[in-house]
């Protein structure tokens, strides 16, 4: 196979979403046919729907991205060679859009090489801070603005100054590496992509606070991550960079089992400690008697990794960019009915039809809302997509910022059966200690069951409003504190749609199927049969109409029909 011989370096996209689009399959394939180029292994470039992604490097220091490549032979000659047909380019307006801070050495570098990432000015923000003293790097923090990227906000400096005022024994460190939004993918592909970053984060904050022992609390199921960081913590070991404040620091990885509520501190250090992931109440707070009751500091992944930033450019660079509230960038993993899903950076501020629309490439014709903060967060209606991202904008509008989860909803979606579907995850991750978490949320639970089959009652929207407003109140942790969110927010700008389920027995979106028929439109009918050979309950009779009191709606007709002549619609519709 002809390689072209401007070709210097093959970069090939090996994170979780490369890998699960076949990136495996790339590699080998480059690995086989130049063998005589230097191939290697990168992380995340955010782009996740046009992967498996590859970069070519020429010597003459161009670089060409090519997207959707396969393993096989002309493919792969045609990348070789430098052929368009996969050529890739990033739409611009994203490049308008997006500033790349956090991410700017992602999928760029080879995530387990620690000359690449000091190459690329890794480490330079440690020995600055070593050249200073620890309260100096507290207070560059402070002065950047930075707040917890966990979705709690608090401000990290802060946070930092409470641990650095404890005199004890040992101070404690933890990054929580545990995800908390479902669908979420920003710390993992930060831990995937550029582990360096993290851990320089980590030992800029114990030299900052005089801590002893660091510690990355990171779900099983990231088990790429969990390899790079393993490496990661190898090479600084090998290269004494856990030396600091005259002792050296004890680095270590806690594999846990992926429980939401262990997004909650106090749950995590019980966690930690071998025990149940359940919260305690505050005071004492973690920087005060924290794991195994030694003063303990907690951020998150993408806390850590902005920490290398702001001290390398400076507090006041870093605070240039954002909202007077919410300082510098925010990862999101975009997800949901858009064009672009992937992973993003933006300054704090930019809009909802930024995002939406000018990222995600969503089509402005077809979207309803989106959704912020994870299962914990709220639905935005279209009509307030001008509206800011960041902390306090988001939290106005009854949703919250969370770890980064963004999910555009179309009008395809039923918002009662969006509110449902987001609460059964928070009612059955509840850790039961609070009352009005573990009873109130499977009561609101029950409730959305009975709208969404079509059994509700204009009563049931009353106790939604009343409940969940005392979930909040009465609840220990952010978890109870969050959960109604997303019914809270669905009845504020969606009143109408639980109105049609509740009033009328109408989905206006034809998503509940208790409250839709299938009906087949005869005039376009072709009588092939498909749709009765394929039926699973034999309910379309043989003059070709269904028969919905048998019919489960598992829609298996609708997309079996070659003319497309089968469709829902709304309860009590006739076959035509």
């Amino acid at each position: 196979m002809m390689v072209n011989n401007k070709i210097k370096k093959i970069r090939v996209g090996t994170a979780s979403c490369g890998l699960a689009a076949g990136g495996t399959a790339v590699l080998e394939a480059l690995r086989t046919h130049a063998s005589d180029i230097e191939i290697d292994e990168v992380g995340c470039l955010g782009h996740c729907y046009a992967e498996p992604m590859v970069e070519v490097i020429t010597n003459d220091g161009k670089s060409f991205l090519y997207a959707g490549v396969d393993g096989k032979d002309k493919t792969i000659a045609s990348i070789l060679n430098l052929e368009d047909k996969f050529r890739f380019e990033i739409p611009a307006i994203r490049k308008s859009k997006e500033l790349l801070k956090v991410l700017k050495m992602a999928g760029h570098i080879c995530p387990t090489s620690f000359d690449e990432y000091v190459e690329h000015g890794g480490y330079i923000a440690l020995k600055t801070a070593l050249a200073n003293p620890p309260e100096w790097a507290i207070e560059e923090i402070k002065k950047s603005g930075l707040r917890g990227r966990g979705g709690g906000g608090f401000p990290t400096g802060l946070k930092l100054s409470f641990l650095a005022a404890k005199k004890a024994e040992q101070k404690i460190i933890v990054c929580n590496a545990d995800e908390g939004d479902p669908g979420a993918f920003m710390d993992r592909s930060l831990m995937e992509s550029v582990p360096h970053q993290v851990l320089e984060g980590m030992l800029i904050s114990a030299y900052a606070t005089g801590a002893t022992r660091l510690i990355i609390y990171c779900r099983a199921e990231y088990p790429l991550a969990i390899k790079h960081l393993k490496i990661a913590i190898e090479q600084i070991y090998e290269h004494g960079l856990n030396k600091i404040n005259d002792h050296e620091l004890d680095i270590m990885i806690k594999e846990g089992a992926g429980a939401f509520v262990c997004g909650e501190e106090t749950a995590m250090i019980a966690s930690l400690e071998g025990k149940r992931g359940t919260p305690r109440f505050r005071p004492p707070f973690p920087t005060d008697r924290g794991l195994d009751g030694f003063p303990t500091s907690i951020n998150n992944v993408e806390t850590f990794g902005n920490i290398p930033l702001i001290i390398k450019d400076g507090a006041e660079a870093y605070a240039s960019i954002g909202t007077a509230g919410s300082k510098g960038t925010k990862l999101f993993a975009l997800a949901g009915d858009l064009k672009y899903p992937g992973l993003i950076e933006v300054p704090m501020g930019t809009t909802l039809n930024e995002i939406v629309f000018g990222i995600g490439g969503a089509d402005p014709d077809t979207v309803k809302a989106v959704q912020t903060g994870g299962p914990s967060g709220g639905c935005i209606p279209k009509s307030l997509f001008d509206t800011p991202v960041d902390y306090d904008s988001l939290k106005s509008l009854g949703a919250i910022m969370g770890s980064g989860g963004m999910v555009v909803i179309s009008t395809e979606r039923c918002m009662v059966e969006t509110a449902r579907f987001f609460l059964d995850f928070t009612h059955r991750e509840s850790c039961g200690k609070c009352t009005f978490c573990r009873v109130g949320t499977a009561r609101m639970y029950e409730t959305l069951e009975r709208i969404v089959a079509g059994d509700g009652k204009p009563e049931d929207l009353d106790f939604l409003d009343d409940i969940g407003p005392k979930i909040i109140k009465g609840s220990l942790c952010g978890l109870g504190q969050t959960a109604p969110n997303p019914v809270l927010a669905t009845l504020r700008y969606f009143r109408n749609e639980f109105e049609d389920h509740v009033l009328h027995g109408q989905c206006a979106a034809l998503q509940c199927n208790n409250l839709v028929d299938v009906i087949i439109y005869k005039d376009n009918c072709i009588k092939c049969g498909l749709c009765i050979k394929n039926c699973p309950v034999d309910a379309i009779s043989e003059d070709f109409v269904v028969d919905n009191s048998k019919c489960t709606r598992c829609n298996t007709c609708i997309e079996i029909c070659p003319k497309k002549t089968i469709a829902r619609a709304k309860k009590g519709a006739h076959n035509q």
